[in-house]
């Protein structure tokens, strides 16, 4: 396959763009400010019923978002490794895109009266969105050369925060000034559905522009028994791989416990403003709006002082920036000080990200024709980090009754993963798979 081709590389670059609105629309600001009145009841409390069950609405959250990602977190390890021997990584990339997208315009029907169907809806936009990623992010080394991964991890990164403002914008406007549509002030529930239909359009309709360009087949290997067979074989015999490089391994370990941290927070960050803080649907959306912006610049700028530094000590630097993050969240009782906050946040969310990203491609072995499967790995550290950063976040906050006292122990996840990056030497090396490339 040829790498660094313009078309391609612009066209991975672009399915950021698509999907980076789920995240930002459904999972950060208007579908948790929604979901949470939706879920108000005429008492003012906000117990709900689901399943039988009795549970808080922001532990419900918590916990849908947790249950979505175990369930990619079993079956993905056997699709890549079905998708590296089939070659057919875009095939199942455009599956979960469809799950994915088409469930989140179907959000456009969440009442009080299709509850249960709804939370349901949410739960399959999370899995099509997370299910689509590992395929997404295995195409970085099949296009690119090494010393472009900085660069082309940051740059999705960073049109996938554009892509989203500029959706949210226009859906916040949709909220706050639905007369401009047309549209009926009086109705307030109809303004947030049709942003929710708008993200699922989005997603659906950009992504066909990373479908046409990205090559059909990946590395396609001869056809030979059940492809169901073949991907337990594939998958042995890449984690045989994956347990004889040391450094990969310690990156991974790391990786798991600071994701805990980031992607918690990423996911309920909206939730902790609206029930510690009180902030207005408004400023905690303008809050939203504030890290995205911040974390274009982020991705950007991680990746450049990656170029001087290393990308391990560059890791280690974001991940010093998280633990003090969670240290000011625990003090945080004003709305400027959350808005301060936030800002920070955005530039080390960009920069983590990208930086992880693009550092694991570099980890993995040099011409490997197995990077579904080896992302595989990667994509279980990350899910497997979010289904028990969330679920620990809203355990403590049910038990303790604050949600602060679950920020205490996101910093110690952050303490966790940055003893085990300082385990890793970083040298520069351009040439062994082995040892950690940092330029």
């Amino acid at each position: 396959m040829e790498k660094n081709n313009p078309k391609i590389t612009r066209a991975w670059c672009f399915y950021d763009w698509a999907n980076s609105v789920h995240s930002l629309v459904i999972i950060s600001t208007i579908f948790p400010i929604y979901y949470g009145a939706v879920a108000q009841q005429a008492d003012s409390s906000s117990m709900v019923n689901f399943l039988g069950w009795q549970l808080d609405s922001s532990v419900l959250f918590s916990y849908s978002i947790s249950f979505s990602y175990l369930v990619i977190a079993l079956i993905n390890p056997l699709l890549t490794a079905i998708a590296d021997y089939s070659g057919r990584k875009k095939m199942f990339l455009q599956i979960f895109c469809y799950l994915g997208s088409i469930s989140c315009a179907g959000l456009f029907f969440f009442t009080n009266e299709t509850f249960t169907v709804s939370m349901f809806l949410f739960m399959f936009s999370a899995m099509g969105w997370t299910g689509s990623i590992v395929f997404y992010n295995s195409y970085l080394p099949d296009i690119a050369t090494e010393d472009q991964f900085d660069k082309l991890s940051a740059r999705g990164f960073a049109i996938g925060y554009l892509g989203s403002v500029l959706l949210l914008i226009f859906n916040l406007a949709l909220v706050l000034q639905p007369t401009l549509f047309g549209l009926d002030p009086a109705n307030t529930s109809l303004p947030p559905r049709i942003a929710f239909l708008t993200t699922g359009i989005w997603w659906f309709g950009f992504a066909h522009y990373t479908l046409y360009y990205l090559p059909k087949y990946t590395h396609r290997k001869a056809r030979t028994g059940s492809w169901l067979l073949n991907g337990f074989r594939e998958l042995k015999q890449v984690f045989g791989q994956v347990q004889q490089m040391a450094f990969l391994k310690r990156f991974l370990l790391s990786f798991f416990f600071y994701s805990m941290g980031v992607q918690t927070v990423m996911y309920v960050a909206t939730v902790f403003g609206d029930k510690e803080l009180h902030l207005e649907a408004s400023k905690l959306i303008l809050t939203i709006l504030i890290l995205q912006l911040v974390a274009i610049a982020g991705a950007y700028g991680f990746a450049r002082l990656s170029g001087r530094i290393g990308n391990i000590k560059t890791l280690v630097l974001a991940v010093l920036i998280w633990v003090g993050i969670c240290g000011g969240a625990y003090f945080v009782y004003t709305e400027y000080a959350f808005y301060l906050l936030a800002a920070v946040v955005g530039l080390v969310m960009g920069g983590i990200q990208s930086m992880s990203r693009s550092t694991y491609s570099k980890l993995i072995p040099a011409h490997t024709t197995d990077t579904a499967s080896f992302f595989s790995f990667y994509d279980i550290t990350e899910k497997l980090a979010i289904i028990l950063g969330t679920f620990s976040y809203g355990v403590i906050a049910q038990v303790t009754g604050s949600m602060r006292n679950s920020v205490l122990a996101l910093m110690a996840f952050f303490v966790l993963g940055l003893f085990c990056l300082l385990t890793i030497k970083d040298r520069k090396t351009e040439s062994s798979p082995q040892a950690l490339p940092v330029t």
